[in-house]
């Protein structure tokens, strides 16, 4: 027996330590159906080994992602769903999704598909749960009442747990108490010593009562968290504690551990907020001899003045991100760096290569700060380096959606996504992207600081030649020629006013596009003649034509331009540089 007493050797996942229990009385550890069950030896301050192998496939990962359906997947939670997803599959093993609908009046149908939806689209395919099933089913709360009743009143037989008549005034007062004391806020025990006569007088009159778990009143628990390291509880702080309601219905605690044990469940990896949680879901393992699995607690995501993450700081839920235009591809990649890193300077991984190189061990105990410049740049690069096809296919139908465009396809959308692309963080940036290539805010740019330095150079002669160039046909021929048509034009054109270089290419820019500054100004104007004969442009799009431009030039007062006027702002060119 001393020798079962030490410390057990646990089954290999290559991670974490054994879970120590000490109190008053001491567990005794024998092996059965695969796991390291527990007795009660009426010994003083000894220390006994749980065996976090919780799975009965030996030696086989079960994570577990356990969303509560009441509100939007918040990205903290897609980040906990994300690291359990990469555990199980880095180690070959199964990831469960279950649905904690305890909360009757919150939990809502609508928010569970929400929650299905959002992990979907971030590739999280989970391997046992709704819409899939498995053996270890039902994987809603709701639907397992039965097996908690079962399991509450196994303890109740036991001795573990026993039934509390107190009344919620008795609860308050005990509260009220404890707080004049300056004592921890702990149910009394009223009911922890009752007779069997006191207990069967209450059932006849009808009373309600709550079943109450015993806590040990001395020693502590300790487990090895595989991010936080040893962490420990003293028992005295805790009280009995309620695991089923008046009503019938099981408290949270008590469903996660009966849960997770039912289920095989090896490694429990979330969010810190319920590290306090951990204390009575071990002692309701050890009460019921059920397997233990390994804990692994994940900080929390904090807003940049390191507050935890809410709406007062914009968007924080998936489809919130998803409806703005983001990649899932970009916010795995980004939430799996909220906490985690390689080890290298690499900052971009797809979701395989994340299962490639994901361990725990590499997860920070420190709060991530979540920035959402970095997150947009982000997108921005995995949109980049989408194939060719798909990002021209999906900025298209944007454009078509968007009432931009007519269509989604063809030359000049393919030609417009090549252009405009380096301007494009989010889909929804396309839409404005475009727009600003259509536009043409010359009066405005004219009316600028930064414009009159141009105005000054002899802009309105250069005007000039081009609406002559324009009038005699030579500039729309040589923009049916395309690239090779459109360079020997502005050579020609350069020789004959004199120019070259940026003396050339600005007051250009600036005539022909309305802008200062903007992407290559030859394909731009391609595009601009292609926009026109083509057809593909909304009326609703805000588009000038480059014949409407040239009659706008026409009408240009440059006289008056030349007069002292008062300093305006710059006029700013959105997403385009």
């Amino acid at each position: 027996m001393a020798n079962v007493m030490g410390m057990m050797r646990m089954r290999d996942f290559g991670l974490g330590s054994p879970i120590l229990w000490s109190s008053s009385r001491l567990y005794s550890c024998t092996l059965h159906n695969k796991y390291q069950k527990l007795t009660y030896l009426n010994q003083k301050r000894r220390y006994s080994v749980i065996s976090a192998e919780a799975s009965s496939e030996q030696g086989k990962v079960r994570v577990r992602f356990a969303p509560s359906p009441t509100g939007n997947l918040h990205v903290g939670g897609a980040r906990t769903a994300l690291f359990n997803y990469l555990f199980a599959r880095s180690k070959g093993g199964k990831f469960v999704l279950r649905i904690e609908d305890t909360d009757l009046e919150r939990s809502t149908r609508e928010s569970e598909e929400g929650l299905l939806r959002d992990l979907s689209w971030l590739g999280l395919d989970w391997d046992e749960g709704p819409g899939i099933g498995g053996d270890y089913g039902p994987y809603r709360q709701s639907e397992r009442n039965s097996l908690y009743k079962q399991y509450a009143d196994k303890l109740l037989e036991s001795g573990q747990v026993y039934r509390c008549f107190c009344s919620n005034d008795e609860l308050e007062k005990m509260k009220e108490i404890a707080k004049l004391k300056k004592l921890p806020p702990v149910y009394t025990g009223k009911w922890a010593s009752a007779t069997d006569e006191e207990v069967q007088e209450e059932l006849a009159k009808g009373t309600l009562y709550t079943y109450r778990f015993r806590v040990p009143k001395e020693g502590s628990l300790k487990i090895n968290d595989l991010i936080r390291g040893d962490v420990t509880w003293s028992l005295d702080t805790l009280g009995d504690f309620v695991i089923m309601r008046s009503n019938g219905q099981p408290v949270y605690n008590f469903c996660v551990a009966v849960d997770d044990a039912t289920m095989a469940i090896s490694h429990v990896i979330r969010a810190e907020e319920h590290l306090p949680n951990t204390l009575r879901q071990a002692l309701i393992y050890k009460a019921l001899g059920l397997p233990m699995p390994f804990f692994a607690h994940v900080s929390l995501i904090l807003a940049p003045d390191r507050s935890k993450l809410s709406k007062r700081h914009g968007a924080t839920s998936v489809g919130q991100f998803r409806e703005m235009g983001y990649l899932p591809e970009a916010m795995v990649n980004y939430l799996a760096l909220l906490g985690w890193g390689d080890g290298t300077e690499n900052e971009f991984f797809t979701l395989e290569q994340l299962v490639e190189k994901f361990t725990i061990d590499r997860v920070n105990k420190s709060g991530a700060v979540f920035d959402a410049t970095k997150l947009r740049w982000m997108n921005g690069q995995h949109l980049r380096a989408l194939p060719s096809e798909s990002l021209i296919g999906l900025i298209g139908e944007r454009w078509k959606s968007s009432g931009v465009l007519t269509k989604s396809e063809g030359p000049f959308v393919t030609e417009a996504v090549q252009l405009l692309k380096d301007a494009i963080d989010l889909i929804t940036d396309s839409d404005v992207a475009l727009s600003n290539l259509l536009s043409y805010p010359l009066q405005a740019t004219l009316k600028s600081p930064d414009a009159k330095t141009h105005i000054e150079d002899k802009l309105s002669e250069i005007s000039a030649s081009l609406i002559n160039a324009y009038d005699s046909g030579e500039f729309l021929n040589a923009l049916e020629e395309g690239h090779s048509g459109w360079q020997k034009w502005v050579k020609s054109f350069g020789k004959s006013i004199k120019r070259k270089g940026k003396s050339l290419f600005m007051p250009l820019r600036l005539l022909l596009t309305g802008k200062l500054h903007g992407p290559d100004m030859g394909t731009s104007i391609l595009l601009l003649h292609k926009a026109a004969t083509s057809g593909i442009v909304s009326p609703q799009a805000g588009f000038v034509s480059l014949s409407e431009r040239f009659a706008i030039l026409r009408q240009m007062d440059w006289e008056r331009l030349n007069e002292d006027q008062p300093p305006m702002e710059s006029v700013v060119t959105v997403g385009l540089n």
